[in-house]
């Protein structure tokens, strides 16, 4: 089992090194040549990194003794912090700031040249993942492993749960396997050639660039007027609407002042009706027995 887990993990380092775009192509025809073997169903479960993930995995291979300076000063500050005053640890927190800083613009430029621009968005991704990896054990191990496939935040006040950034819950305590940089390939020799036009051709450049920004102001402007009549336009139909919306709750309000009204004059046409009901009823027993009386007399 030990031998599987360490043939695993090796596999996992290769595929984990790789450009982002080559991953999961890589990973299926690796998980296609061991089928019928243990490892195929690990490895074809082995997911592809978010984009900050590989980038930090990426640091990890090509700038080693970077981050393994970053995962030192981490340690040595986790244990002073006990001891430290308010203002030392504020000290500190600067100072841990500007280093995962400049580490995430290292980590950048190396991810430049794979062929990626990282972006605002995930270079503070990044840097949180650094960060993580300095206040918390857990997370510096899972950086270190270079088998992140997530991006990590972690405040130093409880623990966070590195194993879930990770390809495989062995990874804690894994080291990733450093890579060379390619070197840059060798560039034929240039010698500057004087260009007669050169004048010419700079300024009919510039004056192509002058056009096309004059043209895209013109579309943009065009724009603009089209948004701001149409604002106009919305922003009146909203005043009508609201008028409309006031005259209504004010025809309401009348209209319920008159069922109000209403309502009084029903119960007191119902209390006449009921009382002329019971005269009624009244005469009627009144009348019949005047009636008795007669036809008795009669008899």
């Amino acid at each position: 089992m030990a031998d599987a887990t360490s043939e695993l993990l090796a596999i996992a380092d290769e595929l984990y090194a790789l450009d982002l775009a080559e991953f999961t192509p890589a990973r299926d025809a690796r998980a296609k040549e061991l089928k019928g073997t243990d490892l195929a169903k690990p490895v074809k479960a082995l997911r592809k990194p978010a984009t900050a993930a590989w980038v930090v995995n990426l640091l990890v291979r090509h700038e080693t003794e970077q981050v393994e300076q970053v995962l030192a000063v981490g340690a040595a500050l986790r244990e002073a912090q006990a001891s430290m005053s308010g203002e030392e640890l504020r000290a500190l927190t600067r100072q841990r700031r500007q280093l995962t800083a400049a580490v995430t613009s290292q980590a950048r430029a190396v991810a430049k040249e794979h062929g990626l621009r990282v972006t605002d968005a995930v270079a503070d991704q990044v840097e949180a993942t650094l960060t993580a990896a300095m206040v918390d054990e857990g997370c510096a191990k899972a950086v270190r492993s270079g088998l992140l496939v997530a991006s990590i935040e972690a405040t130093g006040v409880e623990e966070a749960d590195a194993g879930a950034a990770v390809a495989l819950p062995e990874a804690l305590g894994f080291a990733a396997v450093p890579r060379e940089s390619a070197p840059p390939p060798s560039r034929p020799r240039l010698e500057v050639v004087p260009d007669p036009e050169a004048d010419a051709k700079v300024r009919r450049a510039a004056e192509e660039k002058l056009a096309q920004a004059e043209s895209e102001l013109a579309e943009a402007q065009s724009d603009l007027d089209e948004a701001g009549e149409e604002v106009s336009r919305l922003e009146a139909r909203g005043l009508q609407l609201q008028a409309e919306i006031d005259e209504l709750k004010a025809r309401i309000a009348a209209l319920e002042e008159d069922h109000d009204a209403l309502d009084e004059e029903l119960a007191d046409a119902e209390d006449t009706r009921d009382e002329a009901s019971a005269a009624v009823d009244d005469l009627t027993r009144a009348r019949d027995a005047a009636r008795a009386a007669l036809e008795g007399l009669g008899g």
